[in-house]
Protein backbone atom coordinates (compact mmCIF):
# COMPACT_ATOMS: atom_id res chain seq x y z
CA UNK A 1 0.00 0.00 0.00
CA UNK A 2 2.79 2.23 0.71
CA UNK A 3 4.11 2.12 -2.71
CA UNK A 4 0.88 3.95 -4.03
CA UNK A 5 2.55 6.96 -2.00
CA UNK A 6 4.61 9.16 -4.02
CA UNK A 7 7.91 9.43 -3.14
CA UNK A 8 9.20 12.78 -0.80
CA UNK A 9 11.64 14.78 -2.87
CA UNK A 10 14.69 16.43 -1.40
CA UNK A 11 12.29 19.15 0.53
CA UNK A 12 10.37 16.21 2.14
CA UNK A 13 7.26 17.01 0.58
CA UNK A 14 5.45 14.92 -2.35
CA UNK A 15 5.50 17.83 -5.11
CA UNK A 16 8.07 20.23 -6.53
CA UNK A 17 7.98 22.97 -3.72
CA UNK A 18 5.83 24.24 -0.47
CA UNK A 19 2.67 25.18 -2.18
CA UNK A 20 1.35 26.40 1.27
CA UNK A 21 3.00 29.73 1.20
CA UNK A 22 2.43 30.20 -2.20
CA UNK A 23 -1.30 30.38 -1.70
CA UNK A 24 -1.35 31.84 1.57
CA UNK A 25 0.43 34.89 0.25
CA UNK A 26 -2.90 35.70 -1.81
CA UNK A 27 -4.66 35.27 1.82
CA UNK A 28 -2.23 37.80 3.24
CA UNK A 29 -2.12 40.87 0.38
CA UNK A 30 -6.46 40.13 0.36
CA UNK A 31 -7.22 40.20 4.19
CA UNK A 32 -5.07 43.28 4.98
CA UNK A 33 -5.98 45.34 1.52
CA UNK A 34 -9.50 44.94 2.44
CA UNK A 35 -9.32 46.50 5.53
CA UNK A 36 -6.98 49.63 3.75
CA UNK A 37 -9.46 50.03 1.40
CA UNK A 38 -12.22 49.84 4.15
CA UNK A 39 -10.52 52.37 5.79
CA UNK A 40 -9.19 54.59 2.91
CA UNK A 41 -12.87 54.42 2.10
CA UNK A 42 -14.28 55.33 5.08
CA UNK A 43 -11.95 58.63 5.38
CA UNK A 44 -11.88 59.68 2.12
CA UNK A 45 -15.78 59.23 1.61
CA UNK A 46 -15.92 56.73 -1.28
CA UNK A 47 -17.96 53.93 -0.27
CA UNK A 48 -17.55 52.61 -3.87
CA UNK A 49 -14.00 51.35 -2.08
CA UNK A 50 -16.41 49.10 0.04
CA UNK A 51 -17.33 46.89 -2.77
CA UNK A 52 -13.62 46.28 -3.31
CA UNK A 53 -13.11 45.31 0.09
CA UNK A 54 -16.18 43.31 -0.11
CA UNK A 55 -14.34 41.08 -3.24
CA UNK A 56 -11.29 41.07 -1.51
CA UNK A 57 -12.82 39.20 1.92
CA UNK A 58 -14.73 36.96 -0.07
CA UNK A 59 -11.67 35.55 -2.05
CA UNK A 60 -9.42 35.63 0.89
CA UNK A 61 -12.10 33.36 2.85
CA UNK A 62 -12.13 31.01 0.50
CA UNK A 63 -8.31 30.95 -0.42
CA UNK A 64 -7.94 30.28 3.40
CA UNK A 65 -9.13 27.02 3.45
CA UNK A 66 -6.93 25.64 0.48
CA UNK A 67 -3.82 27.34 2.42
CA UNK A 68 -4.57 25.60 5.56
CA UNK A 69 -5.73 22.60 4.02
CA UNK A 70 -1.70 22.50 1.98
CA UNK A 71 0.12 23.62 5.32
CA UNK A 72 -1.52 20.96 7.45
CA UNK A 73 -0.46 18.57 4.77
CA UNK A 74 3.10 20.24 5.00
CA UNK A 75 3.23 20.59 8.78
CA UNK A 76 2.46 16.68 8.89
CA UNK A 77 5.68 16.04 6.66
CA UNK A 78 8.02 19.08 7.94
CA UNK A 79 9.75 16.81 10.70
CA UNK A 80 9.38 19.83 13.66
CA UNK A 81 12.31 20.22 15.98
CA UNK A 82 12.95 22.13 18.76
CA UNK A 83 10.83 25.00 19.49
CA UNK A 84 9.92 24.70 16.07
CA UNK A 85 7.57 22.65 17.35
CA UNK A 86 5.52 24.90 19.64
CA UNK A 87 5.23 27.99 16.63
CA UNK A 88 4.07 25.33 14.18
CA UNK A 89 1.37 24.07 16.25
CA UNK A 90 0.70 28.36 17.02
CA UNK A 91 1.10 28.78 13.38
CA UNK A 92 -1.55 25.96 12.96
CA UNK A 93 -3.97 27.01 15.61
CA UNK A 94 -3.84 30.65 14.51
CA UNK A 95 -4.32 29.66 11.01
CA UNK A 96 -8.15 28.19 11.73
CA UNK A 97 -8.86 30.68 13.75
CA UNK A 98 -8.27 32.92 11.23
CA UNK A 99 -10.32 31.05 8.83
CA UNK A 100 -13.15 31.45 11.51
CA UNK A 101 -12.93 34.71 11.82
CA UNK A 102 -12.31 35.52 7.91
CA UNK A 103 -15.67 33.65 7.30
CA UNK A 104 -17.81 35.24 10.20
CA UNK A 105 -16.18 39.12 8.97
CA UNK A 106 -17.40 37.65 5.19
CA UNK A 107 -21.02 37.12 6.46
CA UNK A 108 -20.98 40.16 8.37
CA UNK A 109 -19.91 42.17 5.57
CA UNK A 110 -22.59 40.27 3.33
CA UNK A 111 -25.29 41.71 5.93
CA UNK A 112 -23.69 44.88 5.77
CA UNK A 113 -23.38 45.23 2.24
CA UNK A 114 -27.21 43.85 1.35
CA UNK A 115 -28.32 46.81 3.76
CA UNK A 116 -26.60 49.71 2.34
CA UNK A 117 -23.44 49.21 0.69
CA UNK A 118 -22.47 52.70 1.15
CA UNK A 119 -22.04 52.41 5.13
CA UNK A 120 -19.93 50.68 6.90
CA UNK A 121 -20.14 50.58 10.90
CA UNK A 122 -17.09 51.75 12.80
CA UNK A 123 -17.56 48.20 14.81
CA UNK A 124 -16.74 46.22 11.79
CA UNK A 125 -13.37 48.53 10.94
CA UNK A 126 -12.09 47.43 14.39
CA UNK A 127 -12.75 43.97 13.54
CA UNK A 128 -10.87 44.29 10.76
CA UNK A 129 -7.78 46.13 12.56
CA UNK A 130 -7.97 42.69 14.84
CA UNK A 131 -8.00 40.57 11.64
CA UNK A 132 -4.86 42.44 9.98
CA UNK A 133 -2.89 42.04 13.58
CA UNK A 134 -3.38 38.48 13.93
CA UNK A 135 -2.49 38.36 10.11
CA UNK A 136 0.86 39.97 10.91
CA UNK A 137 1.55 37.78 14.24
CA UNK A 138 0.72 34.97 11.45
CA UNK A 139 3.33 35.73 8.96
CA UNK A 140 6.02 36.57 11.65
CA UNK A 141 5.34 32.93 12.91
CA UNK A 142 5.36 31.69 9.45
CA UNK A 143 8.45 33.46 8.42
CA UNK A 144 10.04 32.26 11.44
CA UNK A 145 9.42 28.79 10.69
CA UNK A 146 11.25 29.22 7.22
CA UNK A 147 13.47 31.51 7.62
CA UNK A 148 15.03 30.65 11.12
CA UNK A 149 14.40 26.99 11.73
CA UNK A 150 14.16 26.02 8.19
CA UNK A 151 11.12 23.50 7.53
CA UNK A 152 10.98 22.26 4.29
CA UNK A 153 14.62 23.94 3.06
CA UNK A 154 17.33 21.42 1.77
CA UNK A 155 19.94 21.67 4.19
CA UNK A 156 17.42 20.79 7.15
CA UNK A 157 15.67 18.03 5.56
CA UNK A 158 19.18 16.72 4.76
CA UNK A 159 20.36 17.07 8.53
CA UNK A 160 16.81 15.03 9.73
CA UNK A 161 17.47 12.60 7.00
CA UNK A 162 21.52 12.32 8.48
CA UNK A 163 20.30 12.39 12.02
CA UNK A 164 21.78 15.66 12.74
CA UNK A 165 18.87 17.56 14.01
Amino acid sequence: MLELLPQLNDRNLPWVDTIHPIVVHFVIAMALIAFVFDVIGRLAGKPELYEVSFWNLLFATAAIFVAIIFGQVEAGLANPYGESRDILNLHSTIGWALAGILSVLTAWRYVIRSKDPRRLPLAFLGAGSVLSVLVVVQVLLGSELVWIYGLHTVKVVEAMREGLV
